[in-house]
């Protein structure tokens, strides 16, 4: 080895390295230089109930039974209504319950509700504080879908991911959008890894700040992506009413089947979700 090549090369490496770790924190700082925003209250479900009490019906709609093709995704479980799947837990929380049971068919259940026809919002800041379940082919998601769906269908109506999880990875989650021509597999999207910690283990604000020509994603108020029109490669159809939906899925083609590593039931606990306006 020439000993003196090396050590004459270290001071580029080292100069190299430092200058590549100040370009990464000049762009993380850039990344959260927002200009002031000034946001209002408009609405919120703090899930205050009593324990075993279902959500308010004047917020919350199910989606019951396996859907079409799993939902679409080759999903393995059954979402009811029940309790058991879905209730307050009398500490200021909505619980949403993973159980492996054979029920309609299925060998999970699970819930998902959805604010379709009751709450809907276009533009504003969307978010919920939650904590997540963990473990392979487990799948909570907090995300919106646009409120014409039932009219022209998905992707048309626009899909905004505000968290997707994959129980393999409880330390990533992923914030996307899909639209006509980048959905599914070809979605918009990008990943936060949490440091030295997982989503499992404790709380954390998932949101939103949703404006007409971009979109920001936040983990605990932190700023890891924004998506403008010149972002999406394909129509731009974020300008319109959306509703609000909470799920838990098993299995899919996002996580895949789960396995003996996979414990139950499990839990997706939601302290809050909130919606606020830009105040005039």
């Amino acid at each position: 080895m020439n000993t003196r090549k090396l050590i004459n090369s270290t001071p580029s490496i080292l100069f190299i390295l430092s200058l590549f770790i100040s370009l990464m924190s000049c762009e993380r700082d850039t990344e959260q230089k927002l200009d002031p925003r000034d946001w209002e209250l408009v609405w919120s479900d703090e899930f205050d109930g009593e324990a075993g009490e279902s959500p308010n019906p004047a917020n919350w709609a199910f989606d019951i039974g396996t859907g079409e093709n799993g939902w679409g995704n080759e999903e393995l479980q059954y979402y009811t209504d029940r309790p058991e799947n879905v209730s307050m837990d009398g500490e200021g929380n909505l619980v949403i319950t993973v159980r492996s049971e054979s029920f309609g068919g299925q060998p999970f259940t699970s819930a998902r509700i959805k604010s379709e026809g009751l709450v809907e919002q276009e533009f504003g800041r969307v978010e919920a504080r939650l904590k997540t379940p963990y473990g392979p082919g487990l799948w909570p998601a907090f995300w919106m879908l646009g409120a014409n769906f039932s009219e022209i269908g998905w992707p048309q109506c626009g899909e905004i991911d505000i968290m997707e999880l994959r129980g393999q990875e409880p330390d990533i989650i992923h914030g996307s959008v899909h639209g006509p021509g980048y959905s599914a597999g070809q979605a918009v999207t990008k990943k936060f890894v949490l440091d030295k910690s997982r989503f499992d283990a404790d709380f954390h604000v998932f949101a939103i700040e949703w404006y007409e020509d971009q979109i920001d994603f936040f983990v605990d108020d932190f700023l890891y992506q924004r998506i403008t029109k010149d972002d999406v490669p394909g129509e731009y159809v974020f300008n319109q009413p959306f509703f609000i939906i909470l799920n838990v899925a098993i299995g899919g083609t996002f996580v895949g089947f789960p396995n003996a590593q996979t414990v139950y039931p499990q839990e997706m606990v939601i302290d809050y979700v909130r919606l606020y306006k830009l105040a005039d």
